[in-house]
């Protein structure tokens, strides 16, 4: 499978957003996140970093 886990990054410090995340899409100034289990969020941040081969999505917060 494909799918990533996203964190947030805030004060410095990461914590997990949401796992198995298999669709990522900027709207309107957010970005919106979906998983694997059609669980779906938006977030007010920007993509700090996109690790492909550890599966690992930074979001800071804006």
């Amino acid at each position: 499978m494909c799918e990533t886990n996203a964190y947030i990054l805030q004060d410095d410090r990461e914590e997990l957003l949401m796992d198995s995340v298999i669709l990522l899409r900027p709207e309107d100034g957010k970005i919106y996140l979906r998983s694997l289990l059609g669980k779906e969020k938006y977030v007010e941040a920007t993509i700090q970093e996109i690790n492909f081969l550890d599966h690992r999505l930074v979001l800071k917060e804006k």
